[in-house]
């Protein structure tokens, strides 16, 4: 961290926050007038990139899905710029001030005092947090450690299981933990005859995968049927509570209960802005974003949000990967105007964001199957299987990102 040049500022350290800090050490600086003036901060409460796209089959089993296969340490991500450019600062981001242009950092260490940083240009990356800690990084890597291992603890003898959601996560969930616990039916059997572990889906909507066509919806749920998940549509959970006896019991909005020897509350996020202003926010709790440009604009010049804290995105790494050059871009422009004015405003037009709105979404059903379509094409069971079911893109998708190799080229 420097406190004399001109602080480049990245909260967070997960997709959007990787993705912004190597496009800039790439891009950006080399093309700044004394370029040596500015100094590149990537903050994060945890030492660990965890790759979340992997979490459903982790939480089947560590054999399948180890996790030291989606955690990445973010500092050795940056090892191939030179030290002087950049800082990794293990910490949690408290406050934000923008009248003064500084944010306010808790050190990870245990009775650190909180201390202030100024910044130049500021990015807003702190992601979503799930509800359960098995799927997101709400701590620290030893914290999913905690988690998983108490589920697979609980699988050993679990004979029912309630998921709640009908998104990506939790049908791929339901596959990887049903196939993993019950096999799958033969090829011509539609449907897995007395399934060792009775596995419940509890989709909110009337239909699975919101973000696909309601035929590869069905075609979800065949799957889900092969390996002996049991879909329950418009059932949305208001409650759950533990039981002394290891149980869990849920509350639906229709007051029926249910209980269950695993619950897995896999539907929704929480965006991670609980220590920003409300003005900077909408009624969701998502960083007013301009859509076009993705600055946020009440926060003063210099302030960019990426990824899915930002209120212009629906989600998801194909969406980020059409937003951080466009970001990066006029963050280019802006840095070169402040060069010769701090509220200088940069020359010509700015590079505007256009979402993909097209079709795109890959969900693996079990280590076999899968649906999903791209850019509007439906795509057949292997493919899905090939692209992402193998490996949930370990070794495509999560090292780009973390290497930094998907911004070798400067996007235009």
């Amino acid at each position: 961290m420097s406190l004399q040049k001109k602080n480049i500022v990245i909260v967070g350290g997960s997709f959007a926050g990787l993705s912004a800090a190597h496009y800039f050490l790439k891009h950006v600086m080399p093309s700044l007038p004394h370029k040596d003036n500015y100094h590149v901060n990537i903050i994060d409460t945890s030492k660990d990139f965890m790759f979340r796209i992997a979490a459903p089959r982790a939480v089947a089993s560590s054999k399948l899905m180890p996790i030291s296969n989606f955690f990445f340490p973010i500092a050795d991500a940056f090892l191939q710029y030179n030290s002087n450019t950049y800082t990794f600062i293990h910490a949690k981001a408290v406050a934000v001030d923008t009248t003064t242009c500084s944010i306010t950092l808790k050190p990870a260490n245990p009775g650190s005092e909180p201390y202030k940083v100024p910044y130049h240009a500021l990015v807003f990356a702190t992601g979503t947090r799930t509800l359960s800690p098995m799927l997101s990084l709400q701590t620290t890597k030893e914290g999913v450690e905690d988690a998983l291992k108490e589920m697979h603890r609980r699988l050993q003898h679990a004979k029912t299981i309630l998921i709640q959601g009908g998104g990506p996560t939790a049908v791929e969930i339901a596959g990887e933990l049903a196939e993993h616990l019950n096999g799958r039916t033969y090829w011509f059997l539609s449907k897995l005859q007395n399934p060792r572990v009775k596995i419940i889906l509890l989709s909110g909507s009337k239909k699975l995968l919101p973000r696909l066509r309601p035929t590869i919806a069905k075609q979800a749920e065949g799957y889900l049927a092969q390996v002996g998940v049991e879909v329950a549509y418009s059932k949305y959970v208001v409650s759950s509570k533990e039981n002394r006896d290891g149980t869990t019991t849920i509350v639906l909005d229709n007051n029926e209960v249910m209980t269950a020897d695993v619950y897995i509350p896999a539907a929704g996020v929480q965006p991670n802005t609980e220590w920003l202003p409300q003005a900077l926010l909408n009624e969701k709790g998502y960083i007013k974003t301009n859509r076009a440009t993705l600055r946020v604009d009440e926060a003063g010049p210099r302030v960019y949000a990426l990824g899915d804290v930002g209120s212009y995105t629906h989600g998801g790494v194909m969406d980020l990967y059409d937003a951080v050059p466009v970001a990066l871009a006029n963050m280019k422009r802006d840095l070169l105007a402040a060069t010769t004015s701090d509220e200088g405003f940069p020359e010509g037009k700015d590079i505007p964001y256009k979402p993909n709105l097209a079709e795109s979404q890959l969900v693996p059903i079990g280590q076999s199957k899968g649906v999903g379509a791209f850019r509007g094409w439906r795509l057949p069971s292997p493919l899905v299987w090939f692209f992402k079911g193998r490996s949930y893109m370990i070794n495509t998708v999560a090292v780009e990102i973390h290497s930094g190799s998907k911004w070798d080229k400067e996007k235009t």
